[in-house]
């Protein structure tokens, strides 16, 4: 009897313990690749004349912009394990980030679905049509498991929402890669290749994180 419960007390000494960790350096890293969508959305705001976002169509681009903004730098805190850990701040933050997802992603979608622009912007604008439906429905998705209280897959849907997101900061990151390493003006045909690229490797990242996360959960559990 006593040689077991020194192993048992030996296991639960070995058995890995959850870090509240704060997160911050990731927490940066999101805030800065937030800020130049958002920076650049609030820049187009104020445009006006030909070409300004305010001049067609500014219910929805206005509604684009704040929506994607709270929901990327509000988000960006969200990967905070210890924030994660205080309930009344998950709960009151994820009340403000689910709106404002549906916001930003339901307005992309209008974008896309009433396109009506030059030929040669057709292939961008379905590009950013897929993916943010793709983002709906992972809001959607999302919400549905909070409901039915499944932690995990909301954390999994909320991740690929948020990826698709704050993919405006890696497409401009893309676009400064092109510039550096091809030395060349990105053509018109060459753009939605990289603006895919972009939604494409925040995707991939968003699965390493849930792979990461899974694995972490089974091995405290074990």
């Amino acid at each position: 009897m006593t040689s077991t419960r020194t192993r048992t007390a030996n296991t639960d000494r070995n058995r890995p313990k959850a870090r509240h960790r704060s997160g911050w350096p990731v927490i940066t890293g999101l805030l800065l690749l937030s800020a130049l969508p958002v920076i650049g959305g609030a820049l187009r705001l104020t445009e006006t004349g030909e070409n300004g976002m305010l001049d067609y169509s500014p219910v929805p681009r206005i509604a684009h912009v704040v929506g994607m903004s709270v929901f990327c730098l509000v988000g960006a805190f969200q990967f905070s394990p210890a924030l994660r850990k205080r309930r009344a701040w998950h709960r009151m933050a994820g009340r403000l980030l689910i709106p404002a997802g549906f916001l930003g992603a339901l307005s992309g979608v209008w974008f896309g679905a009433s396109f009506s622009g030059p030929a040669d912007e057709f292939a961008m604008a379905m590009v950013r049509l897929v993916f943010a439906v793709a983002m709906t429905g992972f809001l959607v998705l999302g919400v549905i498991a909070i409901r039915r209280r499944d932690f995990a897959a909301h954390g999994a849907w909320l991740t690929r929402a948020f990826a698709i997101g704050v993919s405006g900061g890696t497409h401009a990151l893309v676009f400064i890669l092109w510039a550096i390493i091809v030395d060349a003006e990105v053509s018109t045909f060459g753009e939605p290749f990289l603006v895919a690229a972009g939604f494409v490797i925040n995707s991939v990242v968003a699965e390493l994180i849930i792979v990461r996360r899974a694995r972490a959960s089974r091995v405290l559990l074990s």
